[in-house]
């Protein structure tokens, strides 16, 4: 899988100083119903870092998080209407061409619901594939054309 890049806050204080307090994600929560399968498929097809807890774990990628709900977790607060297993809606970025993307996920057994089509993300126009994780939940890998 392609290498995501994420800069330190401290390459990052200069640009930032005149643009007043910034907000940054650090992480979003998904539920899922079984966590070793889970698990497998958060680190070997999105190439996430298992954070283990005493109960399943959290997957990181660079400086954004995954907390993960699920099997004998009781997280608090809650959202008025939590999230289920298969409720979440994610997007990736890949580094690379979108064909990388798809072979990526042929090679991993994950077929591809819809795409290449063009899509608009955080960094403009770009092209994504959709995939399901095991669950059901609706991921997505966006790429960028190289400027």
């Amino acid at each position: 899988m392609a290498d995501t890049q994420t800069l330190p806050v401290s390459d990052m204080e200069d640009a930032l100083r005149g643009l007043g307090p910034a907000i940054h994600l650090d992480h979003c929560v998904i539920h899922v119903s079984d966590w070793a399968r889970s698990t497998a498929f958060y680190r070997d097809v999105l190439g996430a870092e298992i954070v283990e807890r005493p109960v399943g774990a959290a997957f990181r990628f660079g400086g954004v998080q995954l907390n993960v709900h699920g099997p004998g977790v009781a997280a608090t607060p809650l959202a008025e209407k939590p999230v289920m297993p298969g409720n979440s809606d994610l997007c990736f970025r890949w580094s690379g061409p979108i064909e990388g993307a798809m072979a990526h996920l042929a090679t991993h057994g994950v077929p591809v619901e819809l795409g290449p089509v063009a899509r608009n993300g955080a960094a403009g126009a770009g092209l994504s594939v959709y995939f399901r994780d095991p669950d059901g939940s609706l991921l997505e890998f966006i790429t960028y054309p190289e400027a």
